[in-house]
């Protein structure tokens, strides 16, 4: 499994691996609890984890730079029940977050995306594109 095939789902909680698309949804195998669905594309959206970016002070970072600063931490995961300690453990983690347009809400998922990705062995890094051969 590979952090390329992730896929949040609006209305489903958890991360879902992409087993196989069609032309009104999509065939997902759910992290948590394994079970495979089709979702359909009419009710819910599709985000892959890859293209998810976070509000920064500076320029916005690719969750996969988060991710990778949470696993270099130190720190303890907070409990995804306490909203002030999931924003002190950012607020420690990542400073440059940009706090007023990141909500908590957010950062508990984040917190919950992790946990799901450390539990499943998942290896947290873009897919490398191909890189183009010049003509000689």
């Amino acid at each position: 499994m590979e952090y390329s095939n992730l896929v949040s789902i609006s209305g489903l909680s958890g991360l879902f691996e992409m087993v196989a698309s069609k032309t009104d949804g999509a065939i997902v195998k759910s992290l948590e609890d394994q079970t495979t669905k089709f979702v359909s594309s009419r009710v819910h959206n599709f985000s892959h984890l890859e293209s998810i970016e976070v509000y920064t002070v500076r320029d916005n970072i690719n969750l996969v730079e988060l991710f990778q600063t949470m696993l270099a931490s130190k720190e303890a995961l907070p409990s995804e029940k306490d909203p002030a300690a999931i924003v002190a453990y950012f607020k420690k983690v990542y400073a440059d977050m940009d706090f007023d347009r990141v909500y908590p809400s957010d950062m508990k998922k984040m917190v919950k995306w992790f946990s799901i990705l450390k539990a499943n062995n998942i290896e947290i890094k873009l897919s490398e594109e191909p890189e183009e051969e010049t003509e000689a």
